[in-house]
């Protein structure tokens, strides 16, 4: 998502009547899953979940869509368990703040992995392609339907840590890089440390021009500004806190363009070439 615009920056303040004159709304809900799989627990599903990165995603978080769409039983399961277990259906299994925050951040990563695959990997997201896969298209967790807008903005982000814009991934071009493990309930402070400082070390997502005096940060500092300011007096300041050279905290900021590219494994080696 990062990169997860709010409502107005993906689609405009009209969007909804737009999508009903397009005749959007039939795009509710996604297709089912299959029956729940009440028995497992989280510990078996984030090693599932994790099985499936390691089997599609390359060492810069490169998804490889074709070989999914070949080999999704892994996909399914997982999604199978999305489908039946939260932290509101079933609290018992997540008892911590850790344990939500895990299972969320994971949920939505692979509910927009398989969003994508459903969707037959469009080349990009377009304004209209970002309404529809974002807030349009509905998934279903722990028994209700939501879409990945609503997950992130209505659920994830009042959780109150900023970091989970460096974790939670819309599997696009200018998403943070995507993982291969799994979000975890008791190494989740330190994973979402670990992704701050990759996120923040990255040239693409913040460039310091020494000459300009300019910093060029991620869109996603854009999108989600009052959540690091939250944290911190700037948004330099936050991004300093996990920067191994830290930015000079007079520099302007500015802002990049988001990539909405599909960051698919083929696509980024044919354009390479």
């Amino acid at each position: 998502m990062r990169h997860r615009r709010t409502v107005a920056g993906l689609i405009g303040l009209h969007a909804s009547r737009i999508a009903v004159a397009l005749g959007l709304t039939s795009m509710l809900l996604g297709p089912s899953v299959a029956s729940p799989q009440a028995n497992r627990s989280p510990e078996a599903w984030q090693s599932e979940w994790t099985q499936v990165l390691q089997r599609h995603v390359d060492a810069k978080g490169r998804v490889d869509f074709a070989g999914l769409a070949s080999d999704r039983t892994g996909l399914d399961d997982v999604m199978k368990f999305v489908a039946t277990a939260d932290p509101v259906s079933q609290q018992a299994l997540f008892p911590t703040p850790s344990a939500r925050m895990a299972y969320y951040i994971d949920a939505y990563n692979a509910l927009a992995m398989y969003g994508v695959l459903d969707a037959g990997v469009p080349e990009r997201f377009g304004w209209l392609g970002r309404f529809r896969f974002f807030y349009l298209r509905k998934f279903i967790l722990g028994g209700r339907s939501i879409s990945l807008y609503s997950l992130e903005n209505d659920v994830i982000r009042p959780m109150g840590d900023p970091r989970v814009h460096f974790a939670l991934n819309c599997m696009s071009v200018s998403c943070p890089r995507l993982p291969r493990t799994a979000f975890t309930t008791d190494g989740l402070d330190r994973e979402l440390d670990t992704a701050a400082r990759e996120f923040m070390n990255e040239d693409r997502n913040v460039h310091v021009d020494l000459e300009t005096h300019v910093v060029r940060l991620s869109a996603i500092f854009d999108f989600y500004t009052k959540d690091f300011l939250a944290k911190a007096p700037s948004l330099i300041a936050y991004v300093n806190r996990y920067r191994t050279v830290p930015v000079p905290v007079d520099f302007k900021v500015s802002f990049a363009d988001y990539d909405w590219t599909i960051n698919a494994q083929s696509r980024r080696e044919e354009g390479a070439r």
